[in-house]
């Protein structure tokens, strides 16, 4: 009938997270309780895709086959929004309509303007994040010509990359 708080003490059991919430004492027979839990559980980041809760109901009184146990699993979704920024240095290049791209030079400057991408992915949380890939489709030919040369490709903070074997073909 009333709504009142439990009182409920986390501890370990054989390596297990076990909350004991006592009921009331003594109850009366046939007694039904309705009890909504809200449970904060932290470490989820490698926990997979659901997280697995028994919950059983026991009497202290003499024993009774009505102790029962339920299984709850609940879904694990991680949450983190990520931004992506870029930039290109110089931000504008205009090549001369006379310019033809050198294909047997070794020059870098006969190959066109240098351009540098810079790309930055963040995490805005709330979550962390690990596995995350970014694939980023760079055109370098326009039809048959060369559109962007790509040169080198690099990262910082400890990412792997991998890259498209177009990756300075001239050896340049």
């Amino acid at each position: 009938q009333g709504q009142e708080k439990l009182s409920c003490n986390p501890k370990k059991e054989n390596g297990t997270h076990v909350v004991l919430c006592e009921l009331g004492n003594p109850m009366k027979a046939g007694a039904r309780i309705t009890m909504d839990m809200e449970l904060s559980v932290s470490g989820l980041e490698d926990i997979g895709d659901a997280i697995t809760f028994h919950l059983q109901l026991r009497s202290k009184n003499s024993p009774s086959s009505s102790n029962t146990s339920v299984t709850v699993t609940v879904p694990v979704e991680a949450e983190a929004k990520m931004e992506l920024r870029g930039n290109s240095l110089p931000a504008i290049t205009v090549l001369p309509t006379s310019w033809h791209w050198g294909e047997v030079s070794q020059r870098l400057e006969d190959h066109g303007i240098k351009v540098e991408h810079v790309y930055e992915l963040h995490n805005k949380g709330p979550c962390t994040v690990s596995g995350v890939t970014l694939s980023l489709a760079v055109p370098h030919l326009l039809g048959d010509h060369v559109l962007l040369y790509l040169l080198e490709l690099g990262t910082e903070g400890g990412m792997n990359c991998s890259h498209h074997p177009a990756l300075n073909p001239a050896q340049v």
